[in-house]
């Protein structure tokens, strides 16, 4: 098996990127995924691979900064967050860069997203992972909930057109979506997956694997009876917490990966359902 399990820098928001690198050698993870915000170290190859060396900690992955709480860095077009953060991930030498779907206001970016993400794949090698989203819910109106569909092509990546895709597990508790059925229906396409844990709030929650309503043991198992050789990031949040209380949930949850991915005996055929 050569799956990663690694951290995101996302699950010790807002400590900074050192601290997460340092807590991550501590507990034992095999590496590291990188939020670019505006901590300065998240934007900088040679701090980034300072800090790779010093923890022996491989960046297996850069977040490109396409989030609402990342829209001010590098700048306002996203198209130009894209392509610095490939060239970040080509400087510290990881393979995957995490982005969201274009928002509904982004028109521009939007219609051409699908292409400009196949077109940069082809010309760097790396790959460029969709993640699936959710729909954002807004007040109820006659009795029902209303749902704004906030992204464009698509908060859902499986019928979209991109060769690789992140699957987020408190992203699916968000949507209601049956996560077995994404990965089944995403086969080789999932190259990544976020492993946190939500109870289907309006709110995308992040919660431990385990702690929640979504089958994050069961999606363990099945990808390591396949075979899967991507990178297991957990992203949970962690940011009300004390120092000490942050340290147990991280060691829970790499514990919980750990735990339900590993090797299947040789004879076993492990599927999604």
């Amino acid at each position: 098996m050569t799956a990663r399990i690694a951290l995101s820098t996302a699950s010790t928001y807002p400590d900074r990127c050192a601290s997460s690198f340092a807590l991550a050698k501590q507990l034992g993870y095999d590496g590291m995924e990188v939020m670019v915000w505006t901590d300065p170290v998240t934007q900088e190859a040679g701090a980034l691979t300072a800090l790779a060396e010093l923890h022996e900690l491989p960046v297996v992955s850069i977040h490109a900064p396409t989030l609402l709480l990342t829209q001010r860095v590098w700048g306002a077009d996203p198209w130009g967050k894209v392509d610095r953060s490939i060239q970040l991930a080509l400087d510290v030498g990881a393979s995957v860069v995490v982005l969201h779907p274009p928002f509904r206001w982004q028109k521009g970016y939007a219609e051409g997203f699908t292409e400009g993400v196949a077109e940069r794949e082809a010309a760097t090698g790396i790959e460029l992972c969709v993640e699936n989203m959710f729909p954002w819910r807004a007040g109820r109106k006659g009795g029902q909930r209303r749902e704004l569909e906030a992204y464009l092509p698509h908060w859902d990546p499986v019928p979209q057109p991109y060769d690789h895709v992140t699957l987020d597990l408190s992203h699916t508790a968000t949507a209601g979506s049956d996560a077995l059925a994404m990965a089944e229906a995403l086969g080789e396409r999932l190259r990544h997956i976020h492993l946190a844990d939500g109870l289907g709030s309006v709110r995308d929650e992040h919660l431990v694997p385990g702690r929640g309503s979504q089958p994050c043991g069961e999606l363990l198992e099945a990808l390591a009876g396949r075979g899967f050789d991507g990178s297991i990031v957990v992203e949970v949040g962690t940011r009300k917490l004390s120092p000490q209380q942050r340290e147990l949930d991280l060691a829970e949850a790499l514990a919980f990966a750990r735990l339900h991915f590993a090797p299947a005996p040789a004879d076993s055929t492990e599927s999604f359902h």
